[in-house]
């Protein structure tokens, strides 16, 4: 007779059938199909529940505030040993660090079962044993930083995880306040040491991704230490601007991280504590609006009085898309020039920030 099919919810309930040789939910609650022949049921293992769960949130992340409630409580009747708690930790790591776009998800996860898990055998808790799964992959670092190209792939995954369970794994003190690990602080800086000792395209690229994901709260918390090692760090990319046999595409992202990190990472600080921002209160309300130009050549921003008589002008002198086809499908048609040779030049900007970097750079050297 054919084995009856069931096709798991994403959330099953948490009561557990104690007479069962395994813990199986007794029973689930979805809008899943289910099947059934002579009253026999076919219950999912401890892995197969938790591989739907993190497939289903991949596919439906809105669904996490929803439903991690009843994930955990589920969890909480279903891993009793130290073996289903690692098989959990390793399901979980694995997803955060081989689907893409899951590495923020996957550590969101990672902290809330870390405080609502209640088993806590001898060989740590939730949170010990995922620290210790990224310690494995951590002491491997070098090797992987200059390995091949699946490797290196796999290790920025772990970097990128990493970073996002220093912004998302919290730890609550004895008084109740909550940290950071610090133990990952430190983890994530030896890793920028292995990516930037390995100057290839795609370890440089992972670098990046790292400081802008988390540069501002490492900084933050290096100066609250008195320590420089941001500094350091920069200095790290402006030798390798120089020296480094990287792309020029590369190199442009590099810069452009300098330039982030140079205006705070982008970070603007309200001018009035009490009041909102207005132009009449904020000398930098207009900062960062586009600057345009009269007929006579006169330049003009939305600060100036007359601003939207002069805009309005303008719109009516412009042309703008004059190539542009009701399809869509043409801005500048075949064989223009600009578009021909945009893969050929430095955007002019770029290059008078790199020669001007260059210059600096070298002129800091002969100091």
């Amino acid at each position: 007779m054919a084995k009856p099919q069931v096709v798991v919810a994403p959330v099953l309930m948490s009561k557990l059938s104690v007479n069962a040789p395994e813990f199986y939910p007794s029973g689930y609650s979805s809008n899943y199909t289910e099947s059934y022949e002579d009253g026999c049921e076919d219950y999912p293992t401890l892995s197969e529940y938790v591989q739907d769960f993190l497939n289903h949130l991949t596919e439906q992340p809105g669904s996490f505030e929803t439903e991690i409630e009843q994930f955990a409580e589920t969890l909480n009747g279903w891993v009793t040993t130290d073996d289903a708690l690692q098989e959990l930790v390793e399901l979980i790591y694995q997803q955060a660090t081989s689907i893409p776009n899951f590495s923020y998800m996957g550590a969101r996860l990672c902290n809330y079962l870390s405080h609502h898990l209640t088993i806590s055998p001898q060989s740590g808790n939730f949170r010990q044993l995922l620290l210790q799964r990224c310690r494995t992959e951590y002491e491997a670092k070098d090797q992987a930083a200059k390995g091949d190209e699946v490797t290196r792939k796999r290790f920025h995954a772990f970097v990128l995880f990493l970073g996002e369970l220093y912004l998302n794994l919290e730890i609550k003190g004895k008084n109740g306040q909550v940290t950071s690990a610090d133990i990952l602080q430190v983890g994530l800086r030896e890793l920028l040491n292995a990516l930037f000792s390995n100057p290839m395209d795609d370890n440089l690229i992972c670098a990046v991704k790292l400081l802008k994901l988390t540069g501002s709260v490492l900084e933050d918390a290096w100066k609250e230490k008195g320590k420089m090692d941001m500094e350091e760090i920069i200095q790290r990319i402006e030798n390798v601007v120089l020296d480094a046999n990287c792309s020029r595409d590369v190199k442009q992202m590099l810069l452009k991280l300098v330039e982030l990190r140079s205006s705070n990472w982008g970070r603007v600080h309200a001018t009035s504590t009490y009041r909102e921002a207005t132009p009449e209160n904020d000398p930098n309300y207009f900062m960062n609006e586009p600057t345009f130009y009269t007929s006579d050549g006169v330049p003009f921003t939305a600060a100036d009085p007359d601003y939207q008589e002069k805009y309005q002008e303008l719109l009516e002198r412009e042309d703008f898309f004059p190539d542009y086809e009701e399809n869509g499908t043409d801005l500048a048609g075949a064989g223009d020039p600009y578009l021909d040779d945009i893969d050929d030049e430095m955007d002019p900007e770029i290059e008078e920030a790199y020669e001007k970097f260059c210059l600096e750079s070298e002129r800091k050297r002969k100091q």
